[in-house]
């Protein structure tokens, strides 16, 4: 594979306040007490032979425990986050209740050195933000994904 690529679901909705985004906290102990970088569309990498677009619903479904609740998808493009791995993301309208969410698991050893295998969450909690509340606390490359969804919402033709 040429490099590490995933892909998501940006899902957005219309609240009292305005736009909000559906963004999700990583998991595991190395994320536990961080907030800033930590959060990210639900996304997850995908191989050579796959459709993007259809590992992205798969991905939202995995990390989330439910499908994408909508069936028209905008293109948001994709990004390069520092670690190499480039990001493709879709945008839909749509709602759920984050206290729904149940996300898969992955095992790794914890505490590292120890011999101790421990299953852990790929992602522990799910949240509705405002897109800068949101750019806030994602991987900092995904930030511009925000201003896109927020750019293709002003223009002519509004997707919703």
């Amino acid at each position: 594979m040429a490099g590490r690529r995933s892909a998501g679901i940006l899902l957005w909705r219309r609240g009292s306040g305005g736009v909000e985004v559906l963004v999700a906290h990583m998991g595991g102990p190395a994320w536990a007490r961080k907030t800033v970088g930590s959060w990210s569309v639900p996304k997850g990498e995908y191989l050579d032979d796959e459709d993007p677009f259809a590992a992205a619903l798969r991905e939202f479904a995995e990390e989330l425990g439910q499908p994408v609740p909508a069936t028209e998808f905008l293109p948001l493009g994709s990004v390069r986050q520092k670690s190499g791995k480039v990001v493709t993301v879709w945008a839909a309208e749509g709602d759920l209740d984050p206290d729904t969410c149940v996300s898969n698991t992955y095992e790794a050893e914890w505490p590292p050195r120890s011999g101790r295998i421990q299953t852990f969450p790929e992602i522990d909690r799910v949240a509705w933000m405002t897109p800068e509340e949101a750019k806030a606390v994602v991987i900092p490359a995904q930030a511009e994904l925000f201003d896109r969804l927020v750019a293709a919402l002003a223009a002519p033709g509004d997707p919703s």
